[in-house]
């Protein structure tokens, strides 16, 4: 993410003395101009820099070029986090699907809680399947539903000591 970040300035504030507190103000104007101010909160000592657009930031062009490019991309981007979001839910399904039916679990399990998250699990993946154009809103829509029927099947499960502890998708991310 920082790699889009552009370098405006740097400048040190001087004539401070290291306290507890400094308050720091920043405030940028309808013309692009950045001020910054601090000021120690104990001796009222304050210090000012105003940041303009003339010191070799970015030009008019140079930002319509970025503009273009990622209005260029946006339609890649999206088609990206639509993937990871189907794929965090389709590995989180199969996640749960395995570890019901590993061993350790077997007599730690209710055979009705067994059914209820094997039910789910199928019902997902069949969903996952029928729905191949889907949107982020509606995976991760699926996603909670599915973890409100899985979650506290598989926390009474750990808590009567279930055996392996795993991560879920987004723990792993």
């Amino acid at each position: 993410m920082t790699k889009d970040n552009n370098l405006l300035v740097k400048f040190e504030l001087s004539g401070i003395p290291p306290v507890p507190q400094i308050e720091v103000t920043f405030d940028n104007d309808a013309n692009g101009i950045l001020n910054v101010s601090a000021e120690d909160t104990t001796t009222g000592n304050k210090q000012k820099i105003t940041i303009t657009n003339d010191k070799g930031g970015l030009s008019k062009e140079q930002i319509e070029k970025m503009v273009a490019y990622a209005d260029k991309y946006k339609n890649k981007d999206e088609e990206k986090n639509l993937i990871k979001s189907k794929n965090k839910l389709e590995n989180y399904t199969f996640q749960v699907k395995n570890s019901i039916m590993d061993e350790k679990f077997a007599g730690k399990i209710s055979e009705d809680d067994k059914s209820t998250v094997e039910k789910a699990c199928f019902d997902t993946l069949k969903w996952i399947h029928g729905n191949q154009t889907a949107t982020n809103d509606e995976f991760d829509h699926k996603m909670k539903s599915l973890e409100e029927i899985v979650n506290p099947i598989m926390t009474k499960l750990y808590q009567q000591g279930g055996g392996m502890a795993t991560d879920t998708v987004e723990e792993l991310d």
